[in-house]
């Protein structure tokens, strides 16, 4: 395993969470919840569409980036043992036009957008025809979280339902299509994700952090 998805053990003596994490794994049932929001991408669409860009690979790059601002977004159980990953590793499906079934494929991340950029690309050309729920280049390393697009349609709200998800920490991130108003380009995104780990609080650092790298590609560009 490289430094970049080392896993990181938590001391619960010193965590300022624990009492919070606690009271959502032994007090209460697991709670998972999900937030629906809106984002404004239009003047990340607009950059995308000047350099012959593709959107969702950009989508998983800055979800990914900005999940790695915050632990709480990457914490995990490995041998028993609570903690977090340095990063994670988007997990997507691939859509089959043909028979309308999805694969599941994994792109590790990469700080930089470039190299990331091509290793999805890579990803697609190798695996994109695979067929069957796993694609050959097998299952996603433990640090993954799943993140996805349904782009026929937009929504207001969208609801994971996770059964037995007390040790399972992950995010799920939805996309839906884009919604064009005055000028304006918007696209509702999914949020589901286990109360023990992350608040509303976490959320909305995430979601400014993720809308801020949106409106700056230059930046990460």
């Amino acid at each position: 395993m490289n430094m970049k998805t080392s896993f990181n053990a938590i001391d619960m003596q010193k965590w300022s969470r624990a009492q919070t994490y606690n009271y959502f794994t032994e007090t209460v049932n697991p709670i998972t919840y999900s937030i629906n929001v809106t984002m404004d991408v239009t003047i990340l669409r607009n950059k995308l569409k000047s350099k012959g860009i593709k959107f969702f690979p950009t989508y998983l790059y800055l979800v990914t980036r900005s999940i790695g601002k915050q632990e709480e977004f990457r914490m995990a159980f490995q041998d028993d043992v609570l903690g977090y990953w340095d990063a994670l590793t988007p997990s997507y499906p691939i859509f089959h036009e043909d028979d309308k079934t999805i694969t599941f494929l994994w792109t590790e991340y990469d700080d930089n957008f470039e190299i990331f950029y091509k290793h999805y690309i890579a990803d697609i050309e190798q695996y994109g025809d695979n067929r069957g729920i796993m694609s050959s280049k097998g299952a996603p390393p433990s640090n993954n979280y799943i993140i996805a697009c349904i782009p026929w349609f937009t929504f207001n709200s969208l609801s994971m339902n996770l059964q037995g998800a007390k040790k399972y920490y992950a995010p799920i991130f939805e996309s839906g299509g884009f919604v064009e108003t005055n000028g304006r380009t918007t696209m509702p995104l999914s949020i589901t994700i286990n109360h023990a780990t992350v608040d509303g609080y976490q959320i909305k650092v995430l979601l400014d952090e993720l809308q801020r790298t949106m409106n700056q590609p230059e930046e990460w560009m």
